[in-house]
C-alpha cells in the first residue's frame, strides 16, 4: 500500500508543516531570505536538506554493456551535441538530481516522483556553473531543489528562483524525454547509462511509492483538485511559444495531437515508474515524443499529472477531446 512504500519521506518525516522565514533560516540556510517569491506557508518542510542525495559525481557505462534494464524500464532521455545519455528512473526516484556535463554543458537532470516531472535544466546562472541539492522542501507536491553555490531554492516544474539571490530568476530548460530503455537503445547503440555509484545503497529496482499514479488524491499536496479529470491523469505539458497541455489518454487514442508547429506522438513500451513495486513490472503507459513539425526539433516537455497543471497553470484548460 502507499503508505508503506513511502520509504524515503517516512524515514524521518515528523509533521509536515508550513514554515516561516525564522524557521528556515534556523536550519542553517545561507539563503537570502529578504528575497521571497512565494507565501512561505505554500512551501512543506518534509524531511532534512539532502536526505535525498544528488548524484554529484555520475558513473556511466556504454549502452552495449547495461544488462538489468529491461525493454520497458522507463529512463530520461537526454541529447546534447551527439553526447546521448540514458538516466533510469529506477535510479532517479531515489536521487532526484544529477549534476552533470553532457556535449560540453552543465546540466541538472531531475525528477519529481509525487509530480512525475522530469525536466533538464541548463546549470548555468550568471555564467556560473551551478550543481544542485535537494531542500527537503515541497510546494504543490514538487520538488524544490537549491543551489549549494548561493543557496537559492528553485522550483522543479518551472525552473523558478522562489527564495533567495536569485529569486525570481528562470532557470533554462533543454529538452528531453522520458523514453522506454528499449527505443532509447534502439536510437542511441553508441549512448550511455547512467549506473549506481554504489548498488548496494538503494534497491534500486524498487519503486517506493507503489501504486501511487493510480491513487484518490496526491501525497502531500493540500490545493485544489482538478474538477473535470482524475488528479492524477498523465498530461502532456507541452513548453511551446504557447504553452499547452493534452491528456495522455486523449493522446494514446489518436496517436499523433498537432498544435501550431507542434506535434505530440505517443508510442506503446514503457512502463509507469510509480504503479508496482517493481518499476519493470508496472503498466504501459507509453513513451511521448514532442517536436517541432517544421525542422525535426525536439520541444521542451514533460508528462506530470493533471493535479501539477492544474496547480501551476490554474488557467491552463487540458485538452482532452
Amino acid at each position: 500500500m502507499l503508505r508503506n512504500a513511502l520509504f524515503l519521506l517516512a524515514a524521518v518525516m515528523a509533521s509536515p508543516a508550513a514554515a516561516d522565514v525564522e524557521t528556515w533560516a534556523a536550519e542553517g540556510w545561507k539563503t537570502d531570505f529578504s528575497k521571497l517569491e512565494v507565501d512561505p506557508k505554500e512551501i512543506l518542510s518534509v524531511i532534512w536538506r539532502d536526505q535525498i542525495p544528488s548524484i554529484d559525481a555520475p558513473l556511466f557505462q556504454p549502452v552495449a554493456d547495461e544488462g538489468d534494464l529491461t525493454d520497458v524500464d522507463p529512463v530520461v532521455s537526454l541529447v546534447i551535441n551527439g553526447d546521448a545519455r540514458a538516466y533510469p528512473l529506477r535510479i532517479m526516484m531515489w536521487h532526484e538530481i544529477v549534476n552533470d556535463v553532457v556535449g560540453g554543458l552543465p546540466v541538472a537532470v531531475t525528477y519529481c516522483p509525487l509530480c512525475n516531472t522530469a525536466i533538464v535544466f541548463d546549470a548555468t546562472v550568471d555564467g556560473v556553473g551551478r550543481d544542485f541539492g535537494t531542500t527537503g522542501k515541497l510546494r504543490h507536491s514538487d520538488l524544490i531543489m537549491y543551489d549549494r553555490q548561493s543557496h537559492t531554492w528553485w522550483q522543479q516544474f518551472s525552473g523558478r528562483g522562489l527564495v533567495g539571490a536569485h529569486a525570481g530568476h528562470e532557470l533554462d530548460m533543454i529538452p528531453s524525454r522520458l523514453d522506454s530503455w528499449g527505443r532509447f537503445r534502439a536510437e542511441h547503440p553508441d549512448g550511455k547509462v547512467l549506473i549506481p555509484n554504489n548498488p548496494d545503497m538503494r534497491q534500486y529496482w524498487r519503486n517506493p511509492y507503489g501504486g501511487y499514479d493510480t491513487a484518490a488524491a496526491p501525497f502531500l499536496y493540500r490545493g485544489a483538485l482538478p474538477e473535470d479529470m482524475p488528479a492524477m491523469e498523465r498530461v502532456v505539458l507541452v513548453r511551446a511559444d504557447t504553452l499547452f497541455a493534452v491528456s495522455v489518454p486523449l493522446l494514446r487514442e489518436k496517436g499523433e495531437i498537432r498544435e501550431g508547429d507542434a506535434v505530440v506522438t505517443w508510442e506503446a513500451g514503457q512502463a509507469s515508474a510509480l504503479d508496482t513495486g517493481s518499476i519493470a513490472d508496472g503498466r504501459d503507459v507509453g513513451s511521448v515524443t514532442v517536436t517541432r513539425a517544421s525542422d525535426g526539433a525536439p520541444i521542451v516537455h514533460d508528462v506530470t499529472f493533471a493535479f501539477v497543471v492544474n496547480a501551476f497553470e490554474p488557467r491552463l484548460v487540458i485538452r482532452t477531446e
